[in-house]
């Protein structure tokens, strides 16, 4: 089980033909991220919990400025060097979504 970060200048799977560009892939903490999230996220933090560890998920600019602010508080609840890497990871590519128009970040569970 683990969860891949692809950070898209467009949304994904729209059947368009072509397809949007990759701008960030993050496979490197896929199992901590997982972990983290079902450790630590809170029921109030709905964004993060959307993300599904076996399915995809995908954040727009603006859901993803709103994620943000779950992640930062995530982050402050991590006890473990990989889970605070992993969240790290996801809240910087949560940042760069937000600030970058019509982008949209894909969580992609196993």
């Amino acid at each position: 089980m683990g969860i891949e970060l692809a950070l898209h200048d467009g949304r994904p799977n729209t059947g368009r033909r072509t397809a949007p560009t990759v701008l960030h892939l993050s496979t490197d903490h896929g199992q901590a991220l997982a972990e983290a999230l079902a450790e630590h996220a809170r029921p109030t933090e709905h964004r993060l919990r959307r993300i599904d560890p076996y399915g995809d998920t995908h954040f727009n600019e603006q859901d993803a400025a709103a994620a943000f602010e779950e992640a930062t508080a995530l982050l402050a609840r991590c006890t473990t060097g990989r889970h605070r890497a992993a969240v790290r990871d996801l809240r910087n590519l949560l940042a760069n979504c937000a600030a970058i128009p019509g982008s949209w970040l894909s969580c992609y569970g196993d």
